[in-house]
Formats: structure tokens, C-alpha cells, sequence
């Protein structure tokens, strides 16, 4: 018998069926694509925070789940024998103009107080050897962001669950409580019989570089993101794209963002691409993630909607959902976080 039952081998499916293991529960996972089919298969893999300004309890609840990843990771990876490709590097962003000086010098002061020391967001003129260029000559660094290999991760977390007793299916039957993390299709299931969505799947596209820097903190300026892996490879990305006719296509709009990514680091000009990635990701209309109940159907839960932030939003959120479907205590969970916050 098995007391829980997964549908999704995603980031979000994944960490609430190893939390629900490691609280003792029996765990099926249940996918036909296999971990990280959808979205969880990407290539970019930033883990980066809010701003720390205008504080409420998803930002709280994402700078939680940021610091517990530095336990997170290492864990899985012991477990599983694999590398996820964590690292807590920081990110780099530069600071255009005097307005932005003062926004980031603001906001400097908001994470002293609000990141409790734990991490830091600072202004620099030191950013190190890579560096997107700065008008003002400075930057804004944090040591709360961090990166991994999404494609990478996900394949670890499926070997740690298997090594603790779990299973990962392609197909089998619904036992005991029931959690639905599956992405875009979900979404869409969740929208069946209403009059308008509670989200929709958003067109993401991202490309592999040959370039090496393991160890240098992530880069965003001009809306990209460039993420220096631990494997020697560099991704950038992505696109944000609500009218597509192939969700799994790629075209002028990634070579667009590769091209803008040697533009802010010509160090990437002569860098070959090793791989395009497209998918979907999923929005939920409220824009934050969705643990709850599934509204009229007892017994099961909706764990979705992590859309950019899920890899960094995962590791509390699995901790809540398995908290809540096993009806023991857990992470509070925010009220907006609710699916009825998408109707």
C-alpha cells in the first residue's frame, strides 16, 4: 500500500515525495515522460530572490526556501550519488543609472533587515573578472542567488528517492493521498469548467554554451540570464512567450537572447552552442506558486505554478506539501499560495 501518490517527476513532484519520504510515508511518482519531462528539464537554473523590498510572506517564504537550499542540494547529491550542479555563487547585476544606484542602495538596507544577515545584497565596484558592463561603473551582488543544472538536478532527485525507498513509474495506480505537480497540463486541468484560467502554460526558450567559468556568480542584465554551470558549459535565457503554435520549438527568439548574451559578455562570441531548450512553464494567474487542496476533490492536492521560481521556491514548498497532505505540522504556507487565489 502506498500512502501517497505523485503525479509529476518534476522539481515541485520530486521534493514533495522526498519530503513525504523522509516523514516516513510510502511514495509513488508517477510519469510518463520521466523526471524532468517538462519545464523541470531546462538548462538555465538560476536561483535568485525578489527584491528585498515591499516584504510580504511569498518573499518570506522564497528567502526560506533559498537558504534551505544550501542543506538541500548537498543532501540530495549524498543521497543519490549525482551532481546537481549547486552552487551558491551570487549573482552579478549591473546598475545603468543613478535612479538604479539609489533603488539598489535602498534595497541594500531593506535585505539587512529583512535577510537577517544571512545573505547579502550590496553594492560593489569590485565584481570580479566576469562581469556584465556597468554604466555607473557599479554593480549590485548577492550572495543569496545560486545555480544549478536544472536537467541535472531533477535526474539526482529521482536517484535519491529510489535510494530511499521511493518509486518513479512511468504508469501505476492512485494509492492513498494524492498530489497533482504537473505543470502547464495541470494548469489546464485546474482551469476545466471555469470561466477563465488559473494559469496557462508561458513559452520559455534557453541554449547551452561551450564556455567555461564553474565558479563565477550568475549574470542578469538586459533581461538575460547567463548561468556559468559546474560542468564547464554556460546557459542563457530565456524568453517569455504567451503565443506559440510549438511549445518545443526554438527559433529567432532564442537566437535573439543568445545573441544580447555575447553582446553583454563578448567573452561568449566565439562560444558554440551545445544545445536548444524550449518548454513550457507554469503561470499561475495569481503569479505564485499553488499548495493546496484541490477545490471539490477530497483527498488530493495541487502542488503547481512555480513558473521561474520553482527550483528556488521547491524545497520549502515540497516541505509544505508533505506536510499538509500527511496532516502533520510544516512551513506555514502563505493564504495567496491557495489555488482559490488563481480563481
Amino acid at each position: 500500500m502506498v500512502d501517497v501518490t505523485i503525479h509529476g517527476a518534476g522539481i515541485f513532484g520530486l521534493s514533495a515525495a522526498l519530503a513525504c519520504r523522509r516523514r516516513g510515508a510510502s511514495v509513488r511518482v508517477i510519469d510518463p515522460g520521466g523526471p524532468g519531462a517538462g519545464a523541470s528539464g531546462g538548462l538555465v537554473g538560476a536561483l535568485a530572490p525578489h527584491v528585498p523590498e515591499a516584504w510580504n510572506d511569498k518573499k518570506a517564504f522564497q528567502l526560506e526556501s533559498l537558504l534551505m537550499a544550501r542543506t538541500f542540494w548537498p543532501d540530495i547529491e549524498a543521497a543519490s550519488g549525482l551532481s546537481t550542479g549547486y552552487g551558491a555563487t551570487g549573482r552579478l547585476q549591473p546598475l545603468e543609472d543613478p535612479a538604479a544606484l539609489q533603488r539598489a542602495r535602498e534595497r541594500a538596507a531593506g535585505a539587512a533587515a529583512l535577510w537577517q544577515g544571512r545573505a547579502i545584497w550590496e553594492v560593489t565596484d569590485a565584481p570580479g573578472p566576469i562581469a556584465p558592463p556597468s554604466a555607473t561603473g557599479l554593480w549590485v551582488r548577492d550572495t543569496l542567488s545560486a545555480r544549478l543544472h536544472p536537467a541535472r538536478a531533477v535526474a539526482a532527485m529521482a536517484a535519491a528517492l529510489v535510494a530511499l525507498g521511493g518509486e518513479v513509474a512511468a504508469e501505476g495506480r492512485e494509492e492513498g493521498a494524492v498530489i497533482h505537480a504537473t505543470g502547464a497540463a495541470g494548469l489546464a486541468a485546474l482551469s476545466e469548467g471555469r470561466a477563465r484560467p488559473v494559469g496557462q502554460g508561458i513559452k520559455g526558450q534557453a541554449a547551452l554554451l561551450d564556455f567555461a567559468a564553474p565558479g563565477a556568480p550568475q549574470l542578469f542584465a538586459q533581461g538575460v540570464h547567463i548561468v556559468f554551470h559546474a560542468d564547464g558549459t554556460t546557459a542563457v535565457g530565456s524568453t517569455t512567450e504567451r503565443d506559440w503554435s510549438d511549445p518545443a520549438a526554438t527559433d529567432g527568439a532564442l537566437e535573439a537572447v543568445i545573441a544580447r548574451a555575447r553582446a553583454i559578455l563578448p567573452a561568449l562570441e566565439g562560444a558554440a552552442v551545445l544545445r536548444r531548450w524550449a518548454g513550457l512553464r507554469p503561470r499561475a494567474r495569481s503569479r505564485a506558486p499553488m499548495i493546496g487542496p484541490w477545490p471539490g476533490r477530497p483527498g488530493h492536492l495541487v502542488l503547481n505554478g512555480g513558473f521561474k521560481i520553482g527550483f528556488g521556491m521547491a524545497p520549502l514548498a515540497g516541505e509544505a506539501a508533505a506536510a499538509l497532505v500527511l496532516g502533520e505540522a510544516g512551513p506555514a504556507i502563505p493564504e495567496g499560495f491557495r489555488p482559490e487565489a488563481s480563481y
